[in-house]
């Protein structure tokens, strides 16, 4: 997979079949969207071309909502997009100047002129252009003076719920990570550098891989114990990780702690990938640390037990 910042860049020399959104999550919904893309552009021997865009747009046509939290961050969703075989993952800057294009003129300067689309794909609820006031509507009303087609993706339900980021988020937040799991069919990851911590772990018996700096927008699930698998340098790993402030320390900082069972290599400003595979208990404060060893001994045991370590 190609990614392209720079519309000019893009030169495609076979009929391009273009999808286009946030797609924040890659949820089973974007997913169905992107495998109907890359075969619908195998049928034709075309290329299958995704445009995004970065910032978020409520970014740039809202800054002062710090409530957006987003599930991928743009490179683990390009991380994503690539394992379904697109072609052109193309990242379109979002700005201002943009959200004011009309409809029209986003299909005629940027999808024809610019992407030279033969086949465009969209979900049933897609909306774009200013005040987003392009829906179906307008894609279908100038595919003839265009020249382009158009394949439109109905409603996608899981349970009789429709699957949506905004579902996907309120999951997460909620500790539903079950749920979460369901609408993304995979488990919610995070990917960081691993810093040195305040050593609390180690001092208790249970050193961690602490995250750095994540990117400000990006959505941390609710505190609590985790049951995960770690990836570092292509090896999977399993641990059992805790979001919060340890409160039994009386520290308020939040923080992402991993410990990884059966694993002693110092991996200090590695990057490694975290799956979250089960929500295992709330966040806790504890009288004292003795009570605190003990709750990570049972921890220990039983996310053992349910990994078959």
């Amino acid at each position: 997979m190609q990614i392209i910042r720079d519309l000019d860049e893009f030169q495609p020399e076979s009929p391009v079949v273009l999808t286009q959104g946030t797609f924040d999550g890659v949820h089973l919904g974007h997913q169905k969207i992107i495998t109907q893309l890359v075969t619908r552009a195998q049928q034709i021997d075309g290329k299958s071309v995704l445009l995004t865009f970065y910032p978020h747009p409520r970014l740039v046509l809202y800054p002062e909502d710090n409530e957006l939290k987003l599930i991928t961050s743009i490179e683990e969703k390009a991380k994503l997009l690539k394992s379904f075989g697109l072609d052109y993952l193309i990242i379109l800057p979002f700005t201002k100047d943009l959200s004011r294009i009309t409809p029209f003129g986003f299909i005629r300067d940027i999808l024809v002129k610019k992407l030279h689309i033969s086949t465009i794909i969209i979900g049933y609820d897609h909306r774009f252009g200013k005040n987003r006031e392009g829906s179906i509507i307008e894609i279908e009303k100038y595919a003839q003076e265009f020249n382009y087609e158009v394949e439109q993706i109905p409603e996608q339900d899981i349970n009789d719920c429709i699957v949506s980021s905004s579902q996907v988020r309120n999951a997460l937040l909620s500790g539903d990570l079950e749920l979460a799991n369901e609408f993304m069919g995979r488990p919610f990851s995070i990917s960081g550098i691993v810093v040195t911590g305040q050593q609390k772990g180690t001092e208790l018996g249970f050193p961690t891989a602490n995250l750095g700096k994540l990117d400000p927008f990006k959505l941390i699930p609710k505190k609590g114990v985790y049951a995960v698998k770690v990836i570092i340098a292509n090896e999977s790993h399993f641990g059992m990780l805790n979001i919060g402030t340890r409160p039994t320390f009386k520290l308020n900082e939040l923080a992402i702690e991993t410990h990884i069972f059966d694993f002693s290599d110092k991996i200090y400003g590695q990057e490694i990938e975290i799956l979250f595979i089960k929500r295992w208990r709330d966040e806790r404060k504890f009288e004292n640390q003795e009570q605190l060893v003990q709750q990570l001994n049972t921890d220990n045991t039983e996310i053992k037990a349910f990994f078959k370590l």
